[in-house]
Parts: C-alpha cells; structure tokens; sequence
C-alpha cells in the first residue's frame, strides 16, 4: 500500500516545497514539471527515478492514482531535472512490477518495505530549449 493521503497533502504543501531544491541534482531523484488537467497550471514534483535500457522509471509512492500521475499521463510526457540536467519524458506507462526492475538494491528494499509496487516508465531524451 503506498504512502497515505494525507501524508501526500502534507508533503505537497511542505516537504516538496523544501525537497525539489534538491532532488534535481541529488543521486536517484529528480523533479517532473508537468502542466494541471484542469488547471493549465505548471506543477512541479519531486520523484524517485531509476535509469532503464530507453528512459526512466519512476516510483509512485502514492499510487497510480496521484494527481501528477493522472497529469502526466493525460498529457502524453513531461519535463525532468535529474543530475543537472533536462530530459524530455513522453509515452507514460504506469506498470505495476512487485519485483521493482530497474531500481536499485538499496532502493528496492527500501520500496519493498513502503510496499510500492507501482511504476511511471517513459522514454527519454534530452530536452530541446
């Protein structure tokens, strides 16, 4: 089971604010921009993210069902900073993998004590200006 609700509130309105002046050049993090369904609004979320053979996978650590995610998807990609640097993230698949491939030893014990079972894989490349 992911995290809870209202953890994810929490987070949304005070540790992210905090976490994604990091996130974009720390070691297996990184911060997807991607725009409100509704809202048109730019929204920026810190990740967990984990290199694969075509792009990158991401840990929902809320679930599926997390506003960004549903974001993400609806609009077909996104825009991650991840070690300095920018990449264009499109084709979002959310795959749900309790044997968490492509992530980290450390990471996918880490998960598998969270119990988070639940992946965004896209293709990446470099982001154009």
């Amino acid at each position: 089971m992911p995290f809870p609700k209202r953890l994810a509130r929490w987070n949304r309105v005070g540790l992210n604010r905090i976490t994604r002046h990091v996130a974009s050049w720390a070691p297996g993090f990184g911060v997807i921009s991607h725009q409100g369904r509704r809202s048109g609004r730019t929204y920026e979320t810190p990740v967990n993210v984990f290199t694969t053979a075509t792009g990158v996978r991401v840990a929902l650590t809320y679930g599926a069902d997390a506003d960004w995610v549903k974001n993400v998807v609806a609009a077909g990609g996104c825009r991650l900073r991840t070690r300095r640097r920018e990449l264009a993230l499109t084709d979002p698949r959310v795959v749900h993998d309790p044997s968490r491939t492509s992530v980290r030893r450390f990471e996918r014990r880490v998960l598998g004590v969270l119990d988070v079972a639940d992946f965004l894989d896209f293709t990446a490349q470099p982001a154009s200006s």
